[in-house]
């Protein structure tokens, strides 16, 4: 490290208060519904999760009745919904799909999965995409199956574990010669802090100082899956305030070192194999090749184009914060589990009693903040629902307050890079996964189908 005494450089803070949302969901358009045609029959989530008693909780089911038929509009919506923003251009193609803890409600596809090769064919709900930041909450739940077996613990230091996490130095400013200046971190970092992203660590796409270190000292971004990029500094001292950004690829290394398994043996083993996750992987098998979406940028004329992009198919590391492959419908059913508290069809990965810790504000007062672009072509300025107060689970995003699109205080959800997103609704055991293939991240095009899917959800259940 490089002696804090020589001559700073003021650099750009990392501040909240300057960063303007590309999300405002509030004011986004209501979606005209057009398309004709059968639509399957849905009905409508549970509303009386139970714990592992068996008994009925309140909190989370506050209104006890009968099972409700879901309209059967909420199919044709949905479609409609894919169906328009393909053809307007809002993305190449998109899928979603809508569950509760035991059914599919509702699932849909539209447009294409390239714009440069027709024949890959057209976006089915069967389509692989790169889910990019929706790994996190799946090495988020094998994380927490190795805390229910003793083999790690939330607020012991990390460092116990993984003896990198021992040595981290946080990123203070830069010499006169624009050299990063580096001191070492004041406290222990702990794995709840890397669950939710209270540990430091930041990404160079919303960090200005972050993406000067890179370039200045040549240390390779975590895009490149080597193991050096996680010796870049922390930004900040653990523990004193959220920053997005590489901490769940060290969960994943911890994970490793836990267990001793590489981590898509891990998963593979003790999470997508059971929960019948067939299409999910860090690597891009035969089969799945043949049903994978490319992923796209919007240019300067708001035209989508496909790009040449994939994910390292031969890794250092394997990244659990963004390298996972999926499905719509195989990430719908790792929502089902969560739904239905550690299980899902009868196969049991987590104790329930793990899922309502993972599902609940673990950041205490610390709060969600806006995150400022710093490659405006990789990721804009990102806040999830400007002027709604936001806290993190393990490993997810909680909206304190409710949601204009129906969702209530405590729902779950998060992201990826390509503009793929997904909620949870604990109390009215509904959750939806919705994915498109496209850069920037935040586009609010694509940002907006997702956000018209939820309100259909809500509006067919009310």
């Amino acid at each position: 490290m490089r002696s804090a005494r020589s001559t700073r450089l003021p650099a750009r803070p990392i501040s909240s208060a300057s960063c303007s949302s590309t999300l405002v969901t509030a004011s986004l358009p209501a979606v005209t519904l057009t398309r004709r045609g059968a639509a399957q029959s849905c009905r409508p989530p549970s509303q009386r999760p139970v714990n592992h008693n068996g008994q009925v909780e309140p909190r989370r089911a506050p209104e006890q009745g009968p099972r409700r038929e879901v309209p059967i509009t909420l199919q044709r919506s949905i479609q409609a919904i894919l169906d328009g923003g393909a053809a307007r251009g809002d993305v190449a193609g998109a899928v979603a799909e809508i569950v509760s803890g035991d059914e599919v409600l509702c699932s849909a596809a539209a447009g294409v999965r390239s714009r440069r090769d027709e024949a890959a064919g057209p976006m089915t709900t069967d389509t692989v995409c790169w889910i990019a930041s929706m790994t996190k909450a799946v090495t988020g739940a094998a994380a927490m199956q190795l805390v229910e077996r003793g083999q790690l613990h939330l607020d012991t230091p990390a460092a116990e574990i993984l003896e990198h996490l021992g040595t981290v130095g946080v990123l203070e400013a830069f010499d006169e010669e624009g050299g990063p200046l580096v001191r070492p971190a004041r406290t222990p970092i702990t794995l709840r802090q890397l669950l939710t992203h209270t540990a430091g660590f930041g990404y160079e796409i919303w960090s200005d100082n972050l993406l000067h270190y890179h370039r200045v000292t040549g240390t390779p971004t975590i895009r490149t899956c080597r193991r050096a990029a996680l010796d870049a500094p922390a930004l900040h001292d653990p523990g004193e305030q959220w920053l997005y950004g590489t901490s769940i690829d060290h969960v994943g290394l911890v994970v490793e070192a836990a267990s001793g398994m590489r981590l898509g043996d891990y998963l593979r083993q003790h999470l997508l194999d059971p929960l019948g996750m067939d299409s999910t992987a860090f690597g891009i098998s035969d089969d799945m090749r043949a049903r994978l979406a490319a992923v796209h940028v919007r240019g300067g004329d708001g035209a989508l184009s496909a790009l040449e992009f994939e994910m390292d198919q031969e890794p250092e590391v394997q990244l659990g914060g963004a390298g996972l492959y999926s499905t719509v419908e195989d990430y719908c059913r790792f929502l089902q589990m969560i739904l239905g508290r550690g299980t899902r069809g009868g196969v049991q990965v987590l104790r329930p009693e793990t899922v309502d810790r993972m599902v609940v504000n673990n950041m205490g007062t610390l709060r969600v903040v806006p995150l400022p672009a710093a490659i405006p072509g990789v990721a804009g300025d990102v806040e999830f629902y400007p002027g709604v107060e936001k806290s993190w689970g393990l490993t997810f995003q909680i909206n304190e307050e409710p949601l204009p699109t129906g969702r209530p205080a405590g729902g779950l959800m998060w992201a990826g890079l390509a503009n793929s997103y997904y909620w949870i609704d604990m109390q009215n055991q509904v959750a939806g996964t919705y994915i498109s293939q496209q850069f920037p991240f935040g586009d609010p095009r694509s940002f907006g189908l997702f956000d018209s899917i939820e309100r259909a959800c809500y509006a067919s259940f009310s």
